[in-house]
């Protein structure tokens, strides 16, 4: 499989702590009273929050005013340490027995008709068809169960499956480390809980003027 490098593309929104953000007002402050510049981070730049063991929680850096969306993130390699693919789960609040999402990047020259396999420690592998492909490679979007979280939370490796295209008679497995996973999914939904605090305030806001 050919090796794979892309910038998560994420989809759930966060906020960074109010202290954090009263300090940086106040040195914007004494900087423009200097007439100098603390610069900004660039719209569309991705930054790493936190880590939790094998896992990032990799935000986008958002216009001002606004939140970043984060969500959590592990690189996937071969057995040769080739990076192969890329998992990107995000939190989806409110929707019922669906607790999550998860977008699964593989390399262009996957077998879309294989499909993808993923399986927690034993248990029997689940089947996920290809959504659809880009440049940067084929994806898969998963629907992740209140239990497939629960499942995530009490194990150890989930094995993703894969067939290449120019060898549809092998299966490539990885491994997906789920040491980390249930700090760094509680990070992610108390992140989001203030983020959409901030986005109905905003909304509030634009409705009262």
């Amino acid at each position: 499989m050919k090796k794979l490098t892309i910038a998560a593309a994420l989809l759930i929104t966060g906020l960074a702590l109010p202290l954090a953000a009263q300090t940086a007002d106040e040195t914007a402050t004494a900087a423009e009273q200097l007439g100098l510049s603390t610069g900004a981070p660039e719209v569309g730049a991705t930054y790493i929050r936190e880590e939790f063991a094998d896992w990032e929680l990799r935000c986008v850096s958002a216009p001002e005013g606004q939140p970043d969306p984060c969500q959590l993130y592990q690189l996937l390699r071969d057995q040769e340490g080739n990076a192969v693919a890329e998992f990107n789960l995000f939190d989806v609040p409110d929707e019922g027995e669906l607790a999550a999402g998860a977008t699964i990047v593989t390399p262009l020259d996957t077998l879309l008709t294989g499909q993808l396999r993923m399986a927690v420690d034993n248990s029997q592998p689940r089947v996920y068809p290809f959504s659809f492909c880009q440049a940067i490679g084929c994806f898969v979007r998963l629907g992740l169960t209140t239990e497939d979280i629960h499942a995530f939370e009490a194990g150890n490796v989930a094995t993703i499956a894969i067939v290449p295209l120019p060898a549809p008679d092998q299966v490539v497995a990885l491994g997906l480390s789920l040491s980390g996973f249930t700090a760094g999914f509680a990070a992610l939904e108390a992140y989001n809980v203030e983020a959409r605090a901030q986005i109905e305030a905003l909304i509030a806001a634009g409705e009262g003027e």
